[in-house]
This record gives C-alpha cells, sequence and structure tokens, in this order.
C-alpha cells in the first residue's frame, strides 16, 4: 500500500525504482512499529506521512547536485528528509545529526543497510563541520543557524510559512513551492 500511494503522489515529479520504493517502505513500517513507544511523528496517516515526510524529502533530494556529495540532516528526527536523500542519491554520504538520544537509537535501527548513512546522536553546534550541503525540515531556524553555516557550504530548507530570504548566513534562490500543500517550500541557497 504504502508503495502505490508514493508512486501516486509522486506521479510526474519523480519515478522511484523498486528497490528505493521497497527501502522507504521499510522505513515506514520501521516509523509505524517505533512511533507507538518513541513520538518520532505527529502525522498518523499513511497518506499525510507519506506528502509531509516521503514526497517533500524525495523532492529536496531531487535537487540536489547529482554527483556524489557529502549532505548532513540537522535534527533529523524520524530520517527526514535524510533517509530519502540517502535512498535517492545513493552516492552521496548522508549525515544524520540528532541530539536526542532515543531517536538517535531509531536512526540507526532505521538506516543499518544503507552504506550511505551514519548517525551523529549530538547536537548540530558541536557536529564536525565540512559537508557540501546541510538539509533540514521541521527545524526551528533559529535553533540551527549557527550550526547551518558553519556545518556546509550550501542548503536546503523545507519550510512552512518561514521567509528564508530573511534569514542571514546564506543568499537564498527564490522558493519552490511544494506539490503538496499551499504553504510548503523549499529553500535552496545560492
Amino acid at each position: 500500500m504504502f508503495a502505490e500511494v508514493l508512486r501516486q503522489k509522486l506521479a510526474g515529479i519523480c519515478e522511484l525504482s523498486d528497490p528505493q520504493a521497497d527501502v522507504l517502505a521499510a522505513h515506514y513500517d520501521l516509523l509505524v512499529k517505533w512511533n507507538k513507544v518513541l513520538n518520532l511523528t505527529a502525522v498518523r496517516s499513511l497518506e499525510e506521512a507519506v506528502e509531509r515526510h516521503y514526497c517533500e524529502s524525495v523532492f529536496l533530494a531531487m535537487h540536489l547536485p547529482e554527483m556524489p556529495i557529502s549532505v548532513v540532516d540537522i535534527g533529523s528526527g524520524a530520517g527526514f528528509p535524510g533517509i530519502p536523500v540517502a535512498v535517492v542519491r545513493p552516492h552521496s554520504m548522508v549525515t544524520l545529526v540528532e541530539s536526542h538520544q532515543r531517536k538517535a537509537v531509531f536512526l540507526r535501527e532505521a538506516s543499518r543497510d544503507l552504506s550511505n548513512v551514519r548517525v551523529i546522536a549530538r547536537r548540530a553546534e558541536d557536529t564536525p563541520d565540512g559537508f557540501d550541503w546541510v538539509v533540514s525540515r521541521a527545524v526551528k531556524y533559529s535553533e540551527i543557524a549557527i550550526a547551518l553555516k558553519k556545518l556546509g557550504h550550501s542548503a536546503e530548507l523545507l519550510t512552512g510559512e518561514v521567509r528564508a530570504r530573511d534569514l542571514p548566513g546564506f543568499n537564498w534562490q527564490e522558493p519552490i513551492r511544494l506539490p503538496w500543500g499551499e504553504h510548503r517550500y523549499l529553500w535552496i541557497s545560492e
């Protein structure tokens, strides 16, 4: 069911291979299981989870360079956007940074079979720098602003009402409105 909904929501935007869809479906199954004990997401319905978590993350991944790059996901939580980025860009190295230890345990379990993912269980500002791209979603900019510029040369943010052009540290392109929802945007630094 997950793969069918994912493919339907991504129709005309991105076509995932069967193995890619299978990896994301396995992540979703694990997320549902762990979410019963650990509050990883407030999103409960399959359709909303596919749209808000997976489609938005895949959309972000599609806007990253196609060459092998290093990506750090600040405040990865349940693995968004980092795990879908790792699935869509398998030749890139993705680091998931999560300061909540229990969420970091989930991320290690969820990424066990993804050789291009590593998990760092600490605050973003305490993470070693040197990444090509910094990505984040559903994290308050005020909480990551200092780490964002320290960690990488370029950034992509998935936001709602926040106006990234007003956020210091990067020059931002015009936002790209996401195909799902009226107030969801992808901000990409220049």
